[in-house]
């Protein structure tokens, strides 16, 4: 059985714990608990190193002993200046629990037992108090912001300035990228860079960029474009510095999305099709599409009417903002990876790195989607309106193309997206804004986030692709319908887990049996 070692520091005593691969959230907590000779009732907060708030569940990573995590205990029963979470939200925890277990005293004293609603109600106090004690999202929603004066027209992300990476850290990373940079790579990494099974938590972000420098090479721009080789590191590095610290739209995703590019390149031999400014174009603005992304999408930038949002009238603010972004770089002297190219190359560069861009806004896709199949049938490789709408399709397969990977690659993927999409809904519960249902901690679930998005959106996206190019069935196409079936079992499992539970739940109300009887064996259903 695979276990884990998670360092950690509890009142100033440096502790290790070693967890099994089968260990939950509780038994996790238990254990935290314990080390910290903390009591069944209080809330337990873990850092880590940027000081941001972390999740105590399963997925919590494994550390070392130079970077360990800070647990710290606050007490239910705390008097004086409020410290915990729930004061800065503005509840009082532990009088609510007081007045409950006053309640449910005096009930059982006037009728001799507990009714099941004051057990259904201990319930979800309890479960409230875990949603408070053990969210990562809580450090990225600004609690202590102050909402009271309506929502700011300044730019969340500028109030949060743990989303950029540190210069110690980026120059860390940049070390060691040149370092790496003087060592030839083997044919075996640079076959498997083209696969579309690429797994990227084997690679850390040195060598990430050191892969995508590859790529450059490989494809012969650094030739073909005459891109000094200074000024590719230098642009790949500010690149880098440029994506955020946030849970999914980071240099990870760019990285990725870059490498589906790649791979979709060899394994379509776009080469034989497209001419090398068209191939330019869709590598680099894959690199390029998510650049300085909040975290927050387009409808939190447009409801809380944010800068980027009034900047760009409310128009794929996002998607504008990443290609500005790009293209500020890119007037960086000793980053201007274009600045060989004769003007009329350099133009085109310019406006289809704009088009690739800007068609990552989902807003976009069925209109996208639809042009791409009109035309399809008679795709015309030398026409020029073809190619632009071919490109956007590639960008947006390689975007979304999570789910082509194998899954222990593309749920952790999925993970971060669902963590993110939760830090935008709980900020906008705070700010008053509308929540979208997939995008809600309390309405979705991870199969039913995927089940619904697989079958209407990556399906029909891909095979459209597919019908003009064949060869990506196998290694695209299929693995989506796998994913698919994956999910849909997932979801089944889970609505018949959920009727189970509510049969049991309706049978104890029936017989006026509380459900902690039935849990402790007391009662047989």
């Amino acid at each position: 059985m695979t276990t884990k070692i998670v360092y950690f520091v509890v009142d100033g005593r440096n502790e290790q714990t070693e967890f099994r691969g089968n260990d939950d959230t509780e038994d996790m907590r238990e254990t935290f608990r314990a080390a910290a000779e903390a009591g069944p009732n209080d809330i337990l907060k873990l850092y880590n190193t940027r000081g941001n708030l972390i999740n105590i569940s399963p997925g919590l990573a494994e550390n070392t002993s130079d970077t360990r995590y800070k647990l710290e205990v606050v007490a239910a029963h705390c008097t004086g200046k409020p410290t915990t979470l729930v004061s800065h939200l503005g509840f009082d925890m532990n009088s609510l629990e007081q007045r409950l277990q006053r309640l449910e005293k005096r009930v059982f004293v006037d009728n001799g037992d507990i009714p099941s609603i004051v057990h259904d109600m201990k319930e979800k106090v309890e479960d409230f108090k875990e949603k408070l004690e053990g969210v990562e999202h809580l450090s990225w929603l600004g609690l202590f912001k102050d909402i009271s004066s309506g929502t700011s027209l300044q730019p969340f992300w500028d109030k949060q300035k743990s989303l950029k990476k540190s210069e110690q850290h980026n120059q860390r990373v940049f070390e060691k990228f040149m370092k790496m940079s003087q060592v030839q790579m083997t044919d075996e990494v640079r076959d498997y860079l083209r696969k579309p099974t690429f797994d990227n938590w084997q690679w850390d972000d040195s060598e990430m960029l050191i892969l995508l420098r590859q790529m450059y090479i490989d494809l012969g721009f650094v030739t073909k474009f005459n891109i000094e080789m200074p000024v590719l590191h230098q642009w790949l590095y500010e690149i880098y510095k440029n994506y955020n610290q946030v849970p999914f739209h980071n240099f990870k995703h760019c990285f990725m999305v870059a490498q589906m590019m790649y791979g979709l390149t060899w394994l379509i031999d776009l080469p034989s099709m497209l001419d090398d400014v068209d191939i330019l174009t869709l590598i680099t603005s894959a690199i390029c599409h998510d650049l300085d992304h909040p975290g927050y999408n387009n409808a939190y930038q447009i409801n809380a009417r944010t800068e980027l949002a009034l900047r760009y009238n409310d128009i794929s603010p996002l998607e504008n903002h990443h290609c500005a972004e790009a293209f500020k770089i890119l007037e960086k002297k000793q980053c201007n990876i274009l600045r060989n190219l004769p003007r009329d190359e350099y133009r085109r560069v310019r406006e289809g790195m704009i088009k690739c861009i800007l068609a990552t806004d989902m807003a976009k896709h069925n209109e996208i989607l639809h042009s791409f199949k009109s035309i399809v049938s008679t795709f015309d490789f030398t026409d020029k309106e073809h190619r632009s709408v071919l490109l956007m399709i590639l960008i947006k397969v390689a975007d979304i193309s999570n789910e082509v990977r194998p899954m222990e690659v593309a749920e952790p993927w999925l993970d971060c997206l669902l963590q993110e999409f939760f830090n935008q809904s709980d900020l906008e519960k705070l700010e008053g804004l509308p929540v979208a249902p997939f995008m809600d901690r309390d309405k979705v679930t991870k199969p039913s986030s995927q089940v619904g998005f697989i079958k209407f959106v990556l399906l029909p996206l891909f095979e459209a692709l597919g019908s003009l190019f064949p060869k990506v069935e196998p290694e695209i196409i299929e693995p989506v319908r796998k994913a698919l079936e994956y999910y849909t079992d997932m979801q089944k499992a889970l609505e018949e887990e959920k009727k189970k539970k509510e049969g049991t739940h309706g049978l104890t109300k029936q017989n006026g049996i509380t459900p902690a009887q039935v849990s402790k064996g007391k009662v047989q259903t």
